[in-house]
C-alpha cells in the first residue's frame, strides 16, 4: 500500500482536496439557503442541479480529455469551480446560485474522469483493486473532512466559500506536478437501455432508489439538522459521522456479499434503512448524541445500495456490455439524485424537517418490497461476476471507473 500511495499520491491527495471542498459547499449553501429563510425544496433544487450538471458532465469530459488531454481538462475545470464558488458571494438569488450549482456539478464530473481513468489506465491489473481502494479511502475522508471543517466555526460567512475555492485551487497543484506516466483517452460507448431495463429491473430500482436517498442526504441532511436545533458545527458532526460510518460499511459489505444472495441482502439493507429513517423521523427531541447514533446507522446503511445494485446488475450481463451498462447506472443515479432533494424538498416544506426522513424511508420500503430473490431467474447469471464496487463520491461517479471496477 506504501508504495502505491507513492506511485499515485498526487491522484490521491487531488481527490481528498477536491471531496473536501465539494461537500463543505454543498452543506453550507443549504444551511445558508436555510438560514436566510430559504424552504426545503430550494435546497433540494440546489442538490438537483448539481446532479444534473454531473450527468450533463459525463459526455462533455470525454470530449474534453480526447480533445486537449487530462492534466488540462482537470486544471481548466478547477479554475472554472473555483471561481463558480466565488461568484457565490455576489448575490444568493436562487436562479444565480442553481446556474454555479450546475456548472459545479458539469466541472467537478470531469475533474473525476481525470482522476480515474487516469488510475485504471496506470495502474497493473493485478494490482487495480487496492489502487481504487485507496481512491475510495481519499474520497470518504475528504468529504469528512469537508463536514468537520463547519465543526471549527458556527459562521456562514465568505470564509467558507474561500475556504472551498482554495481546497479547488490547491488541487491543481498535485496533478501539474505529478510525475506519473499520462494516461489514454477514455472512449465512448453507446447505451444499450432497453436491455438494461428487460433484464435489470431490480437492479436499476436499486440504483434509482440510492440515487433517491443520496441525493436527498447531501441537500436536505444538513437543514433537517439545523431544524432540529443544532448548530452550524453540530451540522457539520452530524454529516461528517454518516459519511464516516458509510466508509466503515464498505468492508463488511464486502463480506457479506461474497456469501450472501445479492437480491436478498438488498431486501435486507432496506428494510433496515426505513426502520433507522422512521426512527430518526418519529424521534424529533432526540438528543445530539442520539441524532449522531441515528445518523451512523442510517450511512452505514444508506451507502450500500448502490455498490450492491451494481455488483448485481453485473451479476446478470455479459462482460462486452458492462462499459455501457456502466453509464446507464450512472443516468438511473443521477435521475434519482435529481429527483429525490426536489420530492424531499417540497414535503420539507409543506409538512415539516420530519418528512425528510420519512421520505427516505418510504423510499427504503418500497425497494425492499420490489426487490426479491425469488423473482431472480438465474437466465443470464455470469461466471465470475464481480463481487465489489466502489461508492459513490459525492453521491455519483464517472462511467470510466465504473467499467474499470466491472472488469
Amino acid at each position: 500500500m506504501l508504495g502505491l500511495t507513492r506511485t499515485f499520491g498526487a491522484i490521491y491527495l487531488a481527490t481528498l482536496l477536491m471531496q473536501l471542498g465539494s461537500t463543505l459547499l454543498m452543506t453550507y449553501l443549504a444551511l445558508r439557503m436555510e438560514a436566510d429563510g430559504g424552504s426545503g425544496l430550494k435546497g433540494g433544487a440546489l442538490m438537483a442541479a448539481n446532479s444534473l450538471g454531473m450527468i450533463l458532465g459525463a459526455k462533455l469530459g470525454s470530449r474534453l480529455i480526447a480533445g486537449v488531454g487530462h492534466i488540462r481538462t482537470y486544471v481548466a475545470c478547477a479554475g472554472l469551480i473555483s471561481a463558480a464558488v466565488l461568484s457565490h458571494a455576489f448575490t444568493s438569488e436562487l436562479w444565480f446560485w442553481l446556474l454555479l450549482r450546475v456548472v459545479v456539478g458539469m466541472a467537478m464530473m470531469c475533474q473525476l474522469m481525470v482522476l480515474e481513468s487516469w488510475l485504471n489506465d496506470c495502474a497493473q491489473s493485478h494490482q487495480r483493486g487496492r489502487v481504487l481502494a485507496l481512491y475510495m479511502i481519499a474520497s470518504y475522508v475528504g468529504m469528512m473532512l469537508g463536514q468537520l471543517v463547519l465543526t471549527a466555526s458556527d459562521d456562514l460567512g465568505v470564509f467558507a466559500l474561500l475556504g472551498v475555492a482554495m481546497a479547488f485551487s490547491l488541487c491543481m497543484v498535485p496533478v501539474a506536478l505529478t510525475r506519473s506516466m499520462h494516461p489514454a483517452a477514455i472512449e465512448q460507448s453507446a447505451i444499450a437501455v432497453r436491455l438494461f431495463v428487460r433484464r435489470l429491473p431490480q437492479s436499476l430500482i436499486t440504483v434509482l432508489v440510492s440515487g433517491v436517498i443520496n441525493g436527498g442526504f447531501y441537500g436536505l441532511a444538513s437543514i433537517f439538522a439545523s431544524k432540529h436545533g443544532l448548530s452550524t458545527s453540530q451540522v457539520g458532526l452530524f454529516m461528517a459521522v454518516a459519511i464516516g460510518a458509510g466508509l466503515l460499511a464498505q468492508l463488511p459489505l464486502g463480506l457479506l456479499s461474497d456469501r450472501l444472495p445479492r437480491a436478498s441482502l438488498i431486501r435486507g439493507v432496506a428494510l433496515l434503512l426505513a426502520a433507522a429513517c422512521l426512527a430518526m423521523a418519529w424521534l424529533p427531541n432526540t438528543s445530539l448524541p442520539g441524532m449522531l447514533l441515528l445518523s451512523a446507522a442510517i450511512g452505514f446503511l444508506q451507502f450500500c445500495l448502490y455498490p450492491l445494485g451494481v455488483a448485481l446488475a453485473n451479476d446478470n450481463i455479459e462482460p462486452q456490455l458492462r462499459v455501457s451498462l456502466a453509464g446507464m447506472l450512472l443516468i438511473t443515479f443521477g435521475v434519482g439524485a435529481c429527483i429525490g432533494p426536489l420530492l424531499a424538498g417540497a414535503l420539507m416544506e409543506y409538512f415539516g424537517s420530519a418528512c425528510l426522513y420519512l421520505f427516505f424511508a418510504a423510499s427504503a420500503g418500497g425497494l425492499a418490497m420490489t426487490v426479491s430473490q425469488r423473482r431472480m431467474s438465474g437466465t443470464h447469471l455470469q461466471e465470475g461476476a464481480p463481487l465489489h464496487h466502489q461508492p459513490l463520491p459525492n453521491g455519483i461517479a464517472s462511467s470510466a471507473v465504473v467499467a474499470e471496477l466491472e472488469e
